[in-house]
């Protein structure tokens, strides 16, 4: 089977006003539109980048699935989109439901399922150029000492390694920023040019919203 031809994909920033990076969602949605509105998110003009992780373990996850439609949010593929489309193709949905994707059992079905499938097209690593510089957005790591797009990675590490995060290594060339999620931390962790911003909400935790643009 060869690579997929999504797993890059860039993005403008100066096509909006402003643009935000969030940490991972986990279905929590009324807490999602709470941080927008008091952030004075503007669907119209800005722009909200997902860091994966849109589903599972919290009370919304179709709801927040079904706005990856919408023209003013854009997301990677977190580990969790990736055991949703593995147990779809499987049939085997065991390991992604012990994960926090029972949900999916009592959804409807059809609607669920679609939703899902559509993740098929969510990009592993995102480069966004803004006014600032140039944003790299991937799930867990990008496992790489310098970023170049198209640049072969092992996509598995993309999604599930923390061993940058855990090893407090270095920062990433390539690009001005580097964004991740994937490890719920108490407080968002920046280091040199990384930025660790899963601050655990479906825990308990704050939802980390940062402001790129």
């Amino acid at each position: 089977m060869g690579r997929p031809d999504n797993i890059y994909q860039r993005i403008e920033g100066s096509h909006w006003r402003h643009v935000w990076v969030v940490g991972d969602i986990h279905g929590c949605f009324s807490l999602l539109m709470a941080h927008l509105h008091q952030h004075r998110f503007d669907p119209w003009q800005d722009l909200l980048v997902s860091v994966g992780d849109v589903i599972d373990r919290g009370p919304d996850s179709l709801r927040c699935l079904k706005l990856l439609r919408e023209s003013w949010i854009v997301a990677v593929r977190g580990n969790h989109e990736q055991m949703a489309l593995d147990a779809l193709a499987t049939g085997e949905p065991f390991h992604w439901f012990m994960n926090g994707g029972s949900w999916f059992a009592q959804a409807e079905q059809p609607a669920a399922r679609s939703s899902l499938e559509e993740c098929r097209d969510l990009p592993w690593i995102l480069e966004l150029r803004c006014q600032n510089g140039i944003h790299v957005i991937a799930h867990a790591d990008y496992p790489d000492e310098d970023y170049q797009w198209q640049k072969e990675v092992d996509l598995r590490r993309v999604l599930w390694d923390r061993s940058r995060l855990m090893s407090k290594g270095n920062g990433i060339r390539g690009a001005d920023h580097f964004w991740f999620g994937h490890t719920p931390l108490r407080q968002r962790l920046d280091r040199d040019n990384l930025h660790y911003i899963d601050t655990g909400a479906v825990f308990g935790g704050e939802l980390t919203l940062v402001q790129l643009q």
